[in-house]
Formats: structure tokens, C-alpha cells, sequence
């Protein structure tokens, strides 16, 4: 049992109500950390801003960042969100052994070259964030990805770690969704 107190979809009101309704409609499910945010309605109204900013992006396509969710989730054994985002995947037509060595090397892809570089620098960035080096950046310029795009990639994969830590903390269910 969570720690804290949470808004149900059934007790949703207002700003809750019309994100739980945004995910089910368009995920069928509701993600178990939005459903944490909840205990704070200003900083859910901020997560939910901060998706539709994504959802909008014009350079980082929704695959790009589904599969940066997945690989930080999964180097990180963020089992909460693991599941859901390799369900995304799943549904772009990944298959578990184009997991499996999407796992093993970033690189291994099925994205375009660009975007793959871009997930290869975001999963090196949060893995060992001293060892990104002047190198990367020219390399992902020379791929056409402007400071933004890095900055926003790279805010993807670490706005993992936030909600790792307070799932665990807050001992919020296993499960990534609500249903």
C-alpha cells in the first residue's frame, strides 16, 4: 500500500480528471506515476504540461522517446515504467529480440540513424553523465540535432530518475499502470 494519498480516476476532478481521461483515451491505461503526481495537483498540472510539450516536439518523434523512456527504465530496472514502455514499443512493431539488442546496444535501433544517435547519447549521458564528451555533441550536430533537441532528449531520459525515486519511496504499486 502507497504511503501517500493519491486521486483515484473514480475521485478525479478538474486538471486529474482531464489528464486520467487524456491517458485513457489515447493509452487505454493510466501511468502509475501521473497517478502519484496526483497528490500534488500543481506538479501534475507541470507533468502533464511537460507531456504535451513532448507530444508536440517538432524533432522528437513520439518512437524517439518511447524508446528513451524504455532503455533509461530498463537501465535503471525501473520496473514500473519498463512494462508500459516496451508496450509501446510493442505496438510500433518491435519485437522482443529487436528489444533484446536495443538493449545490448543502443545503436542496434530500428530507428533512423539520427534519432538512433540521439538515444545512444541520451543512454550514455544517464548512464555515466561525465563521459559525454565535446565529441558527441559535434557528432549529433553533424546529424542535424540542434542544443534543444539534445537538452529535451536528455530531460526525457532523466525525468526517469525523479519518478523512480519517489515510486520507491512512497512505495507506490509495482505496476506502472492504473486501470
Amino acid at each position: 500500500m502507497a504511503l501517500i494519498s493519491t486521486v483515484s480516476p473514480q475521485q478525479a476532478e478538474g486538471t486529474i480528471k482531464e489528464g486520467y481521461d487524456m491517458f485513457m483515451k489515447n493509452m487505454g491505461v493510466i501511468p502509475k506515476p501521473m497517478e502519484m503526481m496526483s497528490a500534488s495537483p500543481a506538479l501534475f498540472e507541470l507533468q502533464l504540461r511537460r507531456i504535451l510539450y513532448f507530444s508536440q516536439h517538432p524533432k522528437l518523434s513520439f518512437a524517439l522517446l518511447a524508446h528513451i523512456r524504455y532503455l533509461v527504465a530498463h537501465n535503471l530496472s525501473y520496473r514500473f515504467c519498463m512494462d508500459f514502455n516496451r508496450l509501446i514499443l510493442k505496438k510500433q512493431g518491435l519485437t522482443d529480440d529487436d528489444i533484446r539488442r536495443m538493449e545490448a546496444d543502443p545503436g542496434q535501433s530500428l530507428l533512423e540513424e539520427n534519432e538512433s544517435a540521439m538515444l545512444a547519447f541520451v543512454v550514455k549521458a544517464v548512464k555515466a553523465p561525465g563521459s559525454v564528451t565535446a565529441g558527441d555533441i559535434r557528432g549529433l550536430r553533424a546529424l542535424e540535432w540542434e542544443d534543444s533537441d539534445m537538452v529535451d532528449a536528455l530531460a526525457q531520459g532523466v525525468s526517469m530518475i525523479d519518478h523512480t525515486i519517489m515510486m520507491e519511496a512512497f512505495q507506490m504499486n509495482q505496476d506502472c499502470m492504473v486501470e
